[in-house]
């Protein structure tokens, strides 16, 4: 299964192959220069379309004989030439009609009519209960929790991963002249050669690093390049870069991020079918037992901010209930045959109100 990336919106995408035919076309006058300048300011996207839509160009030649892209190319073809038929009068048609064509292939195949690996990442996906473990094609490893979707798509530059949802470990072929970056939850997550996962939690961005040093960075929407979170009371790791043995949670709604020393045997302890969880709150515990289970749980009122601690089996969600609420001021209830996991008041230390 594969998806558009969905931060190229198609007329970007449009507009940014149409600058490629002006440009294949010949040198831009004073004024083009202008626009085509203030267009790639406008807006990052536009810099990263235009990317995208000149390396498809560059690389045509090569692949121009691929059934699929002859497909595309005819249908493209037929559609500019009624759109623009008033333009491509006499000669100049058979000039400009490859490339036209060319140009509308690209189009249509960013909107999803073609499959061009150029424009197209390659999604990685698991479902509830299942792991997925996968090589790159640049060598590196990546592990996929359940219920997760890795998009990748690199080129010649760069290797760029979307973390859609879940979770996933990454052991980086090291390659210093092609970052490597994972992108999710308005984050940006750098390395070049480095063992670290990354997951989404709601709205949190969780990254554990266990050799080497990643750089994590806030793309906020209007800047021209991603930030340095802010970690603690203003203080950014030297080199915006963790090190190992440490795990960074950051959220959309905090300012800063929280940086924290971890035992990494536990966030690796899933790989091998188990959750282990350190006063971690309950709602963050039921979004990871859910991942395993066709029967989710839910938490309600106060109960979604109790810290637990326990080390459970993945998809055994009965005995995930059985500890949560024998050891934690917790109660289980069935509606609507959902479990509902809310708060306890019996089980409430007398002290546990005012502290």
């Amino acid at each position: 299964m594969t998806a558009s990336n969905p931060r190229l919106q198609p007329q970007v995408v449009e507009e940014a192959t149409t600058w490629c035919l002006h440009l294949a076309e010949g040198r831009l006058t004073p004024d083009q220069e202008r626009e085509f300048a203030g267009w790639l300011e406008a807006d990052p996207s536009h810099r990263d379309a235009f990317e995208r839509a000149a390396s498809v160009w560059q690389a045509f030649d090569t692949h121009a004989s691929a059934p699929e892209l002859i497909g595309i190319r005819g249908e493209a073809l037929a559609t500019v030439r009624q759109i623009h038929k008033a333009r491509w009068a006499g000669a100049s048609f058979l000039s400009r009609r490859w490339r036209v064509g060319v140009a509308a292939s690209l189009i249509l195949a960013a909107a999803g009519v073609g499959l061009w690996m150029h424009l197209t990442p390659h999604a990685y996906e698991t479902s509830v209960g299942e792991r997925q473990t996968t090589t790159l094609s640049d060598g590196s490893n990546v592990s996929l929790d359940a219920d997760s979707r890795l998009d990748v798509r690199f080129d010649g530059e760069r290797r760029r991963l979307w973390l859609e949802r879940g979770r996933a470990r990454f052991s980086v072929a090291h390659d210093p002249l092609r970052p490597f970056t994972v992108e999710t939850g308005g984050k940006l997550i750098v390395a070049t050669g480095t063992e670290f996962s990354v997951e989404r939690l709601g709205d949190q961005v969780r990254v554990v690093l266990y050799e080497g040093r990643v750089s994590v960075l806030d793309e906020k929407r209007g800047e021209r390049s991603p930030t340095p979170v802010r970690v603690g009371s203003g203080h950014v790791p030297a080199d915006n870069a963790l090190t190992p043995g440490h795990e960074l949670v950051t959220s959309g709604a905090a300012v800063e991020a929280k940086l924290t020393a971890t035992d990494l045997a536990q966030p690796r302890a899933w790989e091998s079918g188990q959750l282990v969880f350190s006063d971690e709150s309950l709602a963050a515990a039921v979004a990871r037992v859910n991942r395993y289970s066709q029967s989710k749980l839910q938490v309600a009122d106060e109960a979604a901010s109790i810290p637990v601690s326990g080390v459970f089996t993945a998809g055994d969600v009965r005995a995930f209930v059985d500890g949560i609420t024998a050891v934690f001021p917790v109660k289980a209830r069935v509606a609507n045959g959902s479990t509902i996991l809310t708060l306890n008041p019996e089980r409430i230390r007398p002290n546990a109100r005012s502290e």
